[in-house]
């Protein structure tokens, strides 16, 4: 049994609250009925329909994509503006990003329209590892990764990567490889810039075990049944 909004959100019917608007008006039945009620339940077999047209919901659907530098992740911009799920034109289903990459950021995404899985992912209390490939400004001192670990405070609380590994000098600039169990909005871009570290380049190369590997810039894969199982924490 599944909560009738959850259900009507998942046939592509907008936002849940967009479909709870739709049981109080009076516009949902089910098996004929019509229903306001908005803690009702719904099982697969029973007939549900918005204004007299039956509906199905969709299947659940999981795509990697490579994000490239300038993709918003959105699922519209009135500027017109390139968007990350434009890379998956081939998707029908109503799909949208798992957490977010900023404008100027790269890499791994998940691209899905299960809410229950992105929720997993993304809340704090679950500690879903993002791996992370940093190209700074300058050459951090080893005091500055124990910082980093420790933690800094930002405008929007304290903040701290659960890693930080140096791996090779470039020029003026220095890559690292920095792992995090929490998101807050560019939240590797402020922790470095409060170091006095500008962020050059930044790519996310793996959320959980699901790794980016050899996908190309702007391409996508479906996600293995494999890697789901790692996604939602259960046994290999």
């Amino acid at each position: 049994m599944e909560r009738l909004n959850k259900f009507l959100a998942h046939a592509g019917l907008g936002s849940r609250r967009h479909c709870e608007e739709l049981i109080l008006a009076g516009r949902v039945s089910i098996d004929g009925a019509p229903v306001r009620e908005l803690g009702t339940r719904v099982a697969p077999e029973q007939n549900v329909q918005v204004d007299g047209r039956p509906i199905k919901a969709e299947r659940f659907v999981y795509w990697l994509v490579n994000k490239p530098r300038g993709h918003l992740c959105t699922n519209s911009d009135p500027g017109g503006r390139p968007l990350a799920i434009d890379l998956v034109p081939h998707v029908p289903q109503r799909i949208y990003t798992v957490g977010r990459l900023d404008v100027d950021s790269e890499g791994l995404l998940l691209l899905t329209n299960d809410g229950d899985l992105a929720n997993r992912l993304t809340h704090p209390r679950f500690g879903v590892e993002k791996t992370y490939l940093v190209q700074v400004a300058g050459k951090p001192a080893r005091d500055d990764f124990q910082k980093l670990q420790k933690g800094v405070w930002l405008s929007d609380g304290h903040v701290r990567a659960k890693s930080v590994k140096p791996l090779k000098k470039q020029g003026d600039s220095t890559w690292l490889r920095i792992v995090l169990n929490e998101g807050k909005n560019r939240e590797i871009r402020r922790m470095l810039a409060r170091l006095g570290h500008k962020v050059m380049r930044l790519k996310r190369l793996a959320l959980g075990r699901l790794e980016l590997g050899r996908l190309g810039t702007g391409r996508s894969r479906p996600v293995s049944s494999q890697e789901l199982k790692w996604l939602r924490g259960t046994k290999d």
